[in-house]
């Protein structure tokens, strides 16, 4: 056939195929960026009847955006763009989703084989273009109308949302070179056919939880059972059921559980009464670190925020320190002596029956009581010195917004200082209140977009994020816009990069401003009003208050700016440290 409607055909047969296919392994969502050589693709997305096609037009927020809807939905969402550059913009949402272990099917147009370092327009080198930040990569062939192909469009369609779900979930890429024309025939007879019947999915893919072996949990059962000073770590994770397994084996083993604001334990229905909250602030007291010191340390999810948290690890480094985790090794600390490979969940829930069945007699006075007591004391400390720092203190946002979000709000984090202060300041609660961010690449960019992301899912979505990394993903606003979106916006707006007046450089004054401080002097006001939204520069917490509650009432896209003031800002956190430090002390005193 080398006509050029046949040509078409052919390509038209492959290409539905393969689209039917996504929608029958459970993919129903593809963010798609304009380009001419990604065409066929996009049509046939758009054409699919339970495809649902997301528009943005900046590759980079688009990365993010879908980054964004696959965390907020749990599953594996498409990203198609044309070929060159465009790809490229993909990169850093690809790295993020590949180390928070998100479920991305990346499809990228290219030209055929034949236009490649020729000095072909729109062409870079894409294959291998996201190297090990990928589960999987596929260079397809050119499509063709034969059975097997049409089979080989099936299948792999099949493998990459199968491989980007599995554990650990995270991106695949597929690069589909493209010959013109590039149209698809809309009007071919087996559009979206040639599958199996009833709507079934070429290849059905059972996933399940990775159950660690009985004979090894049982010696841990039996190993922990003489270990009572132990702690529970719980890092970034996201999965349903795991805070209530994870809070019955604390109950077995009368263990601490430290949870980081990003594991799901600081708010929900699930028990709390082993949950640690505030060790971000406590174990910055050298004395209290020392004290609390540990026989055992089971750690989940990934890495937490927390610095004060890695140097209490480190300093007690010669206790036995478990990871437990569903592939990969993360383990910053160098410090496992176990590396437990199994779906956490699936391991709590075994190891509580194990342990339960070891008839042990564990104290949870002693120990635990002291983590519970030294957690509730600097609660309370915290939130006096907070209501005596006066103005708008940065710590205190989510004081405000922990009293003020509804049941069922998803809260999403930017990195840098509101994370930090999140970790800090964020108390826990039974209101569901879903807590997200950025933690495998840890960057400013795309944080709008990924907020926009988790937004597109319905859920009512409230982003607390620094100028600069507002500045960073301003393109991103346009999402809200294109798709009617509701999202409220926090700005804290301290000029600059806030977090980088904590560190050593900021002993640096003659080059600290210009390389750090880096302020830029923007009004923000202005980018709300171009993307159609409403914004509101705070001056006192009363107006903040008012102006949240309107945002949430409101819907749409509402930006509200917190000013502040970068060094009176670290010198009112350096403020609450002391005050915690001299109540620590005089604690001890009394319990001594």
């Amino acid at each position: 056939m080398t006509s050029e409607s046949a040509l078409t055909r052919e390509s038209t047969l492959y290409l539905s195929a393969f689209i039917d296919e996504l929608v029958r392994s459970g993919l129903r969502n593809m963010v798609v960026s304009p380009g001419s050589r990604s065409t066929p693709l996009a049509v046939l997305a758009a054409e699919h009847p339970e495809m649902k096609v997301w528009m943005n037009i900046d590759e980079r927020s688009s990365g993010y955006f879908a980054l964004g809807m696959a965390k907020a939905r749990r599953e594996a969402v498409a990203l198609l763009c044309t070929s060159g550059t465009a790809a490229a913009n993909y990169m850093p949402a690809v790295a993020e989703a590949y180390l928070s272990r998100v479920p991305l099917v990346v499809l990228t147009a290219d030209r055929p084989h034949e236009l490649r370092d020729v000095g072909a327009p729109q062409t870079i080198r894409q294959i291998g273009l996201y190297g090990n930040h990928v589960k999987w990569f596929m260079e397809m062939p050119i499509p063709e109308a034969e059975s097997h192909m049409v089979r080989h469009a099936r299948m792999t369609a099949s493998r990459a949302v199968a491989t980007a779900l599995s554990s650990p979930g995270g991106p695949v890429h597929l690069n589909f070179p493209l010959r013109e024309p590039l149209v698809p025939d809309l009007h071919a007879p087996e559009l979206f056919g040639a599958g199996r019947d009833g709507g079934q999915a070429y290849t059905r893919v059972g996933q399940g939880g990775l159950a660690p072996k009985r004979e090894a949990l049982q010696q841990l059962a039996q190993d922990l059972s003489v270990l009572p000073r132990g702690i529970i770590v719980c890092g970034p994770h996201d999965a349903p059921g795991f805070a209530e397994a994870v809070t019955q084996l604390a109950e077995q083993l009368k263990y601490p559980v430290l949870a980081d604001p990003l594991s799901q334990l600081r708010s929900g229905s699930h028990s709390t009464k082993w949950v640690i909250d505030a060790y971000d602030a406590f174990l910055r007291d050298e004395k209290t670190a020392e004290r609390l010191r540990p026989d055992v340390v089971i750690r989940f999810g990934g890495m937490p925020v927390s610095k004060p948290l890695l140097q209490y690890l480190n300093r007690h480094a010669d206790c036995r320190y478990i990871v437990v985790d569903e592939g990969d090794w993360r383990d910053p600390t160098l410090l496992a002596s176990d590396m437990l490979y199994a779906d956490p969940a699936v391991m709590c829930r075994m190891l509580s029956e194990m342990v339960a069945e070891t008839g042990a007699e564990r104290d949870g006075v002693s120990w635990s009581g002291q983590w519970r007591r030294i957690n509730r004391e600097t609660r309370t400390v915290l939130e006096e010195a907070v209501e005596e720092t006066g103005g708008l203190f940065e710590g205190k946002l989510f004081v405000e917004l922990n009293r003020l979000m509804p049941p069922g709000t998803v809260l999403f984090a930017g990195n840098s200082m509101p994370v930090r202060d999140l970790d800090t300041f964020f108390e826990s609660n039974n209101r569901n209140i879903r807590i997200m961010g950025n933690r495998g690449a840890n960057g400013i960019d795309g944080l709008i977009s990924t907020a926009l992301g988790v937004s597109s899912s319905g859920c009512r979505t409230v982003l607390v994020l620094g100028d600069l990394s507002f500045y960073h993903d301003m393109n991103g606003l346009l999402a809200a816009k294109l798709h009617g979106l509701s999202i409220t916006i926090i700005i804290v707006n301290n000029d600059g990069g806030g977090i980088f007046s904590f560190l050593p450089q900021a002993g640096l004054p003659r080059h600290f401003e210009t390389l750090f401080g880096t302020p830029t002097g923007l009004d923000f006001s202005y980018a709300a009003a171009m993307y159609g939204g409403t914004f509101k520069r705070i001056d006192s917490w009363e107006t903040f208050r008012e102006a949240f509650q309107q945002a949430l009432s409101s819907g749409g896209l509402q930006v509200i700016e917190v000013p502040s003031e970068r060094k009176s800002n670290v010198e009112m956190h350096r403020n609450i440290w002391r005050k915690l430090s001299e109540h620590l002390v005089s604690l001890t005193e009394k319990e001594d």
